[in-house]
């Protein structure tokens, strides 16, 4: 009899392998965007850039997102989740292998919208991969599973910045190096995905191909659907709207509060391993109680935990709300992704997944300009917390109306 974690997902994969072949181009995506911040650091000094031109590297990485979520949404409904599963990674490594390579502003720019391009589409296409692979019993648990491997990306960034940006044994930038490091593991894992199986649902229809893209984008607007992209859009904008708005700033907030230890590495460190509970107890709750509780719950944790952190007065009080923010925002991503695909049918599912992942792209881009314009009108990082913590009760009050539960139902 077959091990229970060795079921198959498929022809020719268990459901483990599955997991851990998606989690690895899923691990390297998070090790490219955790690294971006200390990268930024290093080239403000290598090529004496500006604070404007520092907000261009973040921006334009955030647009490529958008439009990679958009276009490979479009494009895995056309053509299969598993051709675009590996063109997403392929574009996201090579690009950022080349950009270890640039010497001006412009071309590194370039490359940083084609990563974006990359990371955007991978991740919902990723998520809708595995959604339509694993029995309706466990998808949510599954997913959530997958989205723990962002951490994991998140703290191997960590140790590459500490350990190799900042190093003088290098012939060349450390920071050079680092782009290096994170562009050959993820070629690897294109070789892995090779060999991986397409989705079995997609297969299974194969007059999906031959829809056209305004069907399948005009499917997601249709009577069926548009309560639950309504719900999923207003929910993507304020989730990655408060997360790069928050997130981004984690560090400038310790420096603004006088806490030097806590913009240490150390932190950083705690910071990261405090998502792994909230990417698991969500993982295991996602299944029990429901897609919407963990959403509802984890997202209220989270605004919550914001709150104090803004107005943290203590080294005490900032850690604990910080660990908390950590814990509760992950396990909310994890619910998220595992909640968007199950809103359509498969015919529209890769067009609607990327089209909410699109949207929330561009709350990523609007949050950090956001603290930038509110930090030069001098508001404090109390009432700047209050915001997003605002946003993310929008959030939570689409969940609450507009959602339907999807918790172990057959996806169509």
């Amino acid at each position: 009899m077959k091990n229970h974690s060795e079921q198959n997902t498929g022809p020719g994969i268990s459901r483990n392998k599955l997991l851990g072949v998606a989690g690895i181009g899923w691990l390297f995506d998070a090790m490219d965007v955790g690294i971006l911040s200390f990268i930024i650091a290093a080239l403000t000094v290598d090529w004496n850039l500006s604070s404007n031109e520092m907000g261009w590297i973040g921006s334009i990485n955030s647009i490529g997102m958008a439009v990679g979520a958009f276009l490979f949404g479009l494009l895995a409904d056309k053509i299969g989740r598993k051709a675009i599963f590996i063109t997403t990674l392929l574009c996201f490594s090579i690009a950022s292998g080349l950009s270890a390579f640039t010497t001006t502003l412009a071309m590194f720019l370039v490359l940083r919208f084609i990563i974006g391009m990359g990371l955007g589409g991978e991740l919902p296409v990723a998520s809708t991969l595995v959604s339509e692979s694993v029995p309706a019993k466990e998808r949510g648990r599954i997913v959530v599973l997958l989205e723990s491997f962002w951490a994991v990306g998140w703290l191997l960034a960590a140790i590459i910045a500490y350990f190799v940006i900042p190093s003088d044994i290098w012939p060349v930038a450390g920071w050079r190096v680092a782009l290096i490091l994170t562009a050959i593991p993820a070629l690897y894992a294109v070789f892995l995905r090779l060999h991986l199986p397409d989705s079995p649902q997609f297969s299974a229809k194969p007059e999906a191909k031959r829809r056209t893209f305004i069907q399948n984008i005009a499917g997601v607007w249709s009577k069926n659907y548009a309560k639950s992209t309504l719900m999923l859009w207003v929910l993507w904008f304020t989730v990655v709207f408060s997360y790069y708005g928050m997130f981004l700033w984690l560090p400038s907030v310790m420096v603004g509060k006088g806490f030097s230890l806590i913009s240490s590495f150390k932190y950083v460190l705690i910071m990261t391993i405090a998502q792994l509970p909230g990417y698991f107890t969500a993982a295991w709750f996602v299944e029990k109680l429901g897609r919407k509780f963990v959403l509802v719950t984890y997202l209220l944790g989270t605004a919550a935990s914001a709150y104090v952190f803004g107005q943290a007065e203590s080294v005490t009080v900032l850690l604990i709300s910080g660990i908390l923010l950590s814990f509760f925002n992950l396990g909310a991503w994890g619910a998220l992704y595992a909640y968007t695909p199950e809103q359509y049918p498969l015919l529209i599912r890769g067009t609607g997944a990327g089209m909410a992942a699109a949207v929330g792209r561009i709350g990523g881009i609007f949050g950090p300009l956001l603290v930038g314009w509110m930090r030069t009108a001098e508001f404090d990082f109390g009432t700047i917390f209050a915001v997003f913590c605002v946003s993310i009760v929008i959030g939570v009050a689409a969940v609450v109306f507009l959602g339907k539960e999807t918790k172990q139902v057959e996806l169509e």
